[in-house]
């Protein structure tokens, strides 16, 4: 079902250089993004709760709900775009509803100031 959802969206996001797409996959326990540029077929950025989460276990603060850490990661990938140069992005749900952590890392992901 997901499958269907995916490739009619897919039909009509295409990302490129000046506007890629930033496409999130969400898994029972982590939150994946990354800024694809379709022309070329290349990924140019990604981020992951994975990743957060090794630094935040470092510093050994407090733990962290799964919304909070989807919009920490659309901050932290928003300001990596930022000061790629690029303000506007096409956001691919890849078939989620938008709604919880989704909604979450656009919120992030807004909060830097990139338009979508």
């Amino acid at each position: 079902m997901i499958f269907k959802k995916k490739s009619t969206i897919r039909k009509k996001i295409f990302g490129f250089l000046e506007k890629p797409r930033v496409s999130i996959f969400r898994s029972n326990k982590h939150i994946y993004a990354q800024v694809i540029d379709d022309y070329k077929g290349n990924t140019l950025i990604s981020a992951s709760s994975k990743k957060l989460l090794k630094f935040y276990k470092k510093r050994r603060e407090k733990k962290i709900t799964k919304k909070e850490l989807s919009y920490k990661i659309g901050n932290l990938l928003g300001k990596i775009i930022k000061s790629y140069g690029i303000s506007k992005i096409l956001f691919d749900r890849n078939g989620y509803i938008y709604h919880g952590r989704v909604k979450a890392l656009a919120k992030g992901l807004r909060n830097v100031g990139l338009q979508f």
